[in-house]
């Protein structure tokens, strides 16, 4: 796999990540705040103080979830790559190359169609993932309450198997790199493509929150995304063959 492939996929998580703030950004607002202050009554001062302790703890607690969440995107295009690099020796050969190839970009088109909640196609996809997720939830049992870094640790490696359209669409393209390391690879950069969002919002909260939640916000971003699609279905064409075009698609050259 060309490294240069792993910009749009970046790209897309940074982008894609204002999908993130309604999905998680409620749960790593509130599971990654500081411990509970004591009464204040029982306090020597009448202004209540947040100590470095704390700020570090809750910073402690982001980047936990952050790291389990990402580790389970990784398993996941592991898992998507490795079954279609097998498929692909089955099948012999290009033309299944190729067909990924479309549907990768295809899969983009129609992710920023859905942030722009211009067509919400994906939704459908989310609902069928609700399999995976009902067995996975009875296990929140065994974390709670979530007081220290690596319950939420564990809470991310959970979190990270909701159903998301976003993340669905992404394994497309871990699955068109036809190997576990090419695939986990390729989530990785867009789990790290989200995590500048997330971890503002584990620490700044609701202000940032309601903010990146605005309509304009999320067009702006399923513009973005929609173009990256539309630039890579073009490059399948064989529309396109400036070398910057490259920087700005999946290209069949990953392998």
């Amino acid at each position: 796999m060309n490294a240069v492939n792993l910009i749009p996929v970046f790209m897309v998580g940074l982008l894609g990540s204002v999908h993130c703030v309604g999905m998680c950004g409620g749960i790593v607002s509130a599971f990654s705040a500081a411990p509970a202050a004591a009464p204040v009554a029982a306090r020597p001062f009448p202004v209540a103080v947040v100590t470095e302790r704390a700020a570090l703890d809750g910073a402690a607690r982001v980047l936990a979830y952050n790291t389990g969440r990402i580790a389970s995107y990784m398993t996941a295009g592991a898992l998507a790559g490795g079954l279609a690099g097998g498929a692909r020796t089955l099948a012999g050969l290009t033309t299944l190359q190729a067909g990924g190839y479309w549907l990768a970009n295809l899969m983009l088109v129609i992710l920023g169609l859905y942030l722009m909640d211009a067509w919400r196609g994906l939704a459908k996809l989310e609902s069928l993932g609700q399999i995976l997720w009902q067995r996975a939830r009875p296990l929140m049992r065994f974390i709670v309450p979530l007081d220290s870094p690596l319950k939420m640790l564990a809470l991310g490696a959970l979190w990270g198997w909701l159903p998301c359209g976003m993340v669905y669409s992404v394994l497309m393209t871990a699955m068109f790199t036809g190997t576990k390391a090419g695939g986990a690879l390729v989530m990785l950069a867009f789990g790290l493509g989200t995590l500048p969002m997330l971890l503002a919002l584990g620490m700044a909260g609701d202000r940032l929150r309601a903010a990146l939640q605005q309509r304009a916000v999320r067009v702006v971003a399923g513009v973005v995304v929609l173009v990256f699609g539309l630039l890579g279905l073009v490059r399948a064409a064989g529309g396109g063959q400036a070398n910057w075009l490259d920087a700005l698609c999946i290209t069949g050259g990953m392998h």
